[in-house]
């Protein structure tokens, strides 16, 4: 079973003092901690989580992004500076309208602190495991998981807008990670992954069409792209958690709400989910499932 691996680099032993010019240069040539880049990360990721709250209230109505700048859905009064910081300018405000007082939903700091954790625990990983170069390429994908998760919740519907463009920019981003790390081989599996997944997804849609949406089916390249890049167990482990999150929220909604069988609950928030579980995660629980099947 494949693993991300971690990239080193053999340290040379010195003896004896190096020159101030030359320490200078060995210092700076030191890659960064981790750590410091993934809470680097989760401090844009706060503010990219503003721009998917912009994405989630207009895409689906069929807005501009860009413009008119953000604005109080209620009196359409703008939304100043200060109280458009992330998750601050909301808890300032108490949830409500400076102007017209009207409420702000909690979904708006939920989103912006979502995107910021993921965006810290994704550099995390990635940094750590020796794969900086990707770090671009999955915190797009986590932008467009949350921003789809929403919009599916909300409006049971995953706009093109979105999923047509999504294909073309991650295999861009993760074309360059591959020549970055001299490994086009995670190109090409992530590419027979996207296929593999894609076609999966197809096949389910015609045979259940009310069990299946094309919104899904449309993202699912996408996804079997990202998570195979990394390896086949993160696509493995990613598609079965979607599945099994959808699955045990059917059977809650059934429970709970008393909706039935024939119930139509989006499955964009859990396939995205279980995608997320997937880069996260997905390797180490693929490998150690593998180990335990062969008792090493």
């Amino acid at each position: 079973m494949e693993s991300w691996g971690r990239a080193t680099a053999a340290r040379p032993t010195v003896c004896g003092s190096l020159p101030a010019s030359e320490g200078r240069q060995r210092y700076a040539s030191e890659p960064m901690n981790p750590l410091t880049v993934a809470v680097v990360a989760g401090l844009l990721g706060l503010v990219f989580g503003s721009l998917a709250n912009v994405v989630i209230y207009r895409v689906p109505r069929g807005e501009s992004i860009i413009r008119p700048g953000s604005r109080c859905p209620s009196c359409g009064e703008p939304v100043g500076w200060r109280d458009n910081l992330p998750v601050v300018g909301w808890l300032l405000l108490r949830g409500r309208c400076r102007r017209c007082r009207a409420p702000i939903g909690a979904r708006y700091p939920l989103v912006e602190a979502a995107m910021g954790l993921l965006w810290f625990a994704i550099t995390l990983r990635l940094v750590s495991a020796g794969l900086g170069w990707a770090v671009p390429a999955y915190l797009a994908l986590s932008f467009l998981c949350v921003t789809l998760a929403v919009i599916d919740a909300r409006t049971r519907l995953l706009p093109n807008r979105i999923t047509y463009p999504a294909f073309p920019i991650m295999l861009t981003l993760l074309l360059l990670a591959s020549v970055g790390l001299g490994d086009l081989g995670r190109l090409v599996r992530g590419l027979l992954a996207a296929l593999a997944v894609g076609a999966f997804f197809l096949l389910l849609a015609l045979i259940s069409p009310r069990g299946m949406g094309l919104g899904d089916v449309k993202l699912a390249p996408t996804l079997g792209l990202s998570l195979g890049w990394l390896s086949w167990g993160a696509v493995a482990f990613g598609v079965f958690a979607g599945f099994l999150l959808g699955a045990l929220a059917g059977l809650a909604a059934i429970a709970l709400l008393g909706l039935t069988r024939k119930s139509l609950l989006p499955f964009g928030p859990w396939l995205v989910t279980g995608a997320l579980l997937g880069v996260l995660a997905g390797a180490d629980v693929a490998a150690w499932y593998a180990r335990s099947l062969i008792g090493s």
